[in-house]
């Protein structure tokens, strides 16, 4: 069972960060939602995520922790990613949160304790905050996919692997107007 859960958490995270691949700086930055979404906002929040479920619910502290998870700064601070906080910076600050929630991941057992202070129920298992990670970056990995076929039409999980039917651009937009005329008339 903890194995399925990582497989899932990696595939996630690997194709989290394919939808980064390809994009200029404005690109990877720019908010298309009016809550402000953009791609990098999005690693830089799972990078929280990782750090906080699998760091500070097991008293695993990660010896460089980011700034942005000190106290008392703005909220949503790690939704977006400031000017001097670059792509590979973002990145990097991810994949060592992995590299940290990996450690916890391989060091516990599924049924051992955490406390998320944050959380209703406070007592939590390896096994909650895994499932419960592992949903959380599905749901970014979502919205990424959103975000970035809003940019440049590019979907899917991976490179060369989009699960779409196959329809060439015409297809599409005929398939969108479908959809707007069955829309127009609700």
């Amino acid at each position: 069972m903890k194995e399925d859960l990582r497989r899932y958490l990696r595939d996630a995270r690997e194709a989290i960060l394919w939808k980064l691949d390809d994009l200029g700086e404005r690109d990877i930055r720019r908010p298309l939602t009016p809550t402000g979404t953009n791609l990098l906002g999005l690693v830089k929040h799972l990078t929280t995520v990782e750090l906080l479920y699998f760091g500070i619910v097991f008293d695993r502290h990660p010896e460089n922790p980011v700034p942005w998870l000190r106290q008392g700064l703005e909220p949503n601070i790690d939704m977006w990613a400031a000017d001097d906080e670059s792509r590979d910076y973002i990145v990097g600050a991810y994949r060592a949160a992995i590299r940290h929630a990996d450690a916890t991941i391989e060091a516990l057992d599924l049924d051992a304790p955490g406390t998320a202070v944050w959380w209703p129920e406070p007592k939590v298992t390896l096994h909650r905050v895994l499932a419960h990670v592992v949903a959380e970056t599905q749901r970014h990995l979502g919205h990424a996919d959103i975000v970035r076929e809003l940019i440049d039409g590019a979907a899917g999980h991976s490179r060369g692997n989009d699960f779409l039917p196959p329809r060439d651009e015409t297809g599409w937009r005929a398939h969108v107007a479908r959809l707007e005329a069955v829309a127009d008339r609700a």
